[in-house]
């Protein structure tokens, strides 16, 4: 069982307040002070500097935090294993980037749960740092991310590979063309991914890999949305860097143009990332065997 003073702790993080804390836990207020006092005690450590007006982490404390809720993802993990072993099922938390959670993990995971009946999926999509972060602190059991391996704490399984191309309205002036260079954009207005997208950080490698900085180029509009980017570029509002597998079937419909870019290396990889404790590495190599049927 989860020690009671863990979750005061963090639940006293999340509301700020001795107070509101307490009254969510339906204890006192000096009860869960004790609690603390105790945590303290236990690991001779300060956990909050000392300030009558806001309630701030000493590093100590943040330490405990990142552990405090590693323990109590182990905990609930735990709880909802049981219960799913009770039931003969297998449940499994996946995290997944933006790009592949939309265009290319859903109908991938349905027709694995359709061949596998006893398997259950959560899928949570995030940024590539808070998906190495959820991994780290057991709140996913794997990821799928576009996007190449940058930690040693993991293992990966090549799922497929894209490529980054520009993507402009069919009424741009350069939808006619076979291939353009990055020279030919400097005065277009680029809607991109934020700069701690995985595309974003390919394409301005590649810029840097040319000579070339991202310096060099009007960007309009940054945003974490591809349907957003898509709009925009669909009515002719500026151009952008996109996953060609993203833009496949808008541009089977003509609601969009993709023209790859001379000379480019922007590969892209789709990887199943994982733990190295990961007890089910079988489950991952089917994916990739479901994944390889579908394409």
């Amino acid at each position: 069982m989860i020690d009671t003073r863990i979750v005061s702790f963090l639940t006293l993080i999340e509301c700020k307040s001795y107070t509101k804390a307490a009254q969510q836990l339906h204890l006192t207020q000096p009860a869960i002070s004790h609690q603390i006092r105790q945590l303290e005690e236990e690991f001779q450590v300060k956990i909050f500097h000392k300030s009558k007006k806001s309630l701030i982490l000493t590093p100590e404390g943040e330490i405990l935090e990142k552990y405090a809720h590693r323990m109590m993802s182990v905990y609930n993990s735990t709880h909802q294993a049981l219960e799913d072993a009770k039931n003969h099922l297998r449940r499994f938390v996946i995290a997944t980037t933006p790009t592949a959670g939309e265009y290319y993990i859903p109908q991938l995971l349905a027709a694995y749960c359709s061949e596998h009946s006893d398997v259950r999926i959560n899928l949570i999509t995030d940024s590539i740092n808070n998906i190495y972060n959820k991994l780290k602190l057991y709140e996913a059991d794997f990821a799928i991310i576009d996007g190449r391996l940058t930690s040693d704490r993991y293992h990966s399984i090549l799922l497929d590979t894209d490529y980054l191309c520009l993507i402009i309205s069919p009424k741009h002036p350069l939808a006619k063309r076979s291939s353009v260079k990055m020279s030919e954009l400097r005065d277009e207005k680029f809607i991109l991914r934020s700069k701690e997208a995985g595309t974003r950080e390919i394409f301005e490698s590649y810029l840097e890999s040319q000579r070339d900085s991202i310096r060099n180029y009007r960007i309009l509009i940054e945003t974490d949305s591809l349907a957003t980017i898509k709009e925009l570029v669909m009515s002719n509002m500026g151009v952008s860097i996109m996953s060609h597998n993203a833009c496949k079937e808008d541009e089977q419909k003509g609601r969009l143009k993709t023209i790859p870019i001379m000379n480019s290396t922007m590969i892209r990889e789709i990887n199943l990332v994982y733990p190295k404790d990961f007890q089910h590495v079988d489950v991952l190599l089917e994916l990739k065997k479901t994944y390889s049927k579908l394409h």
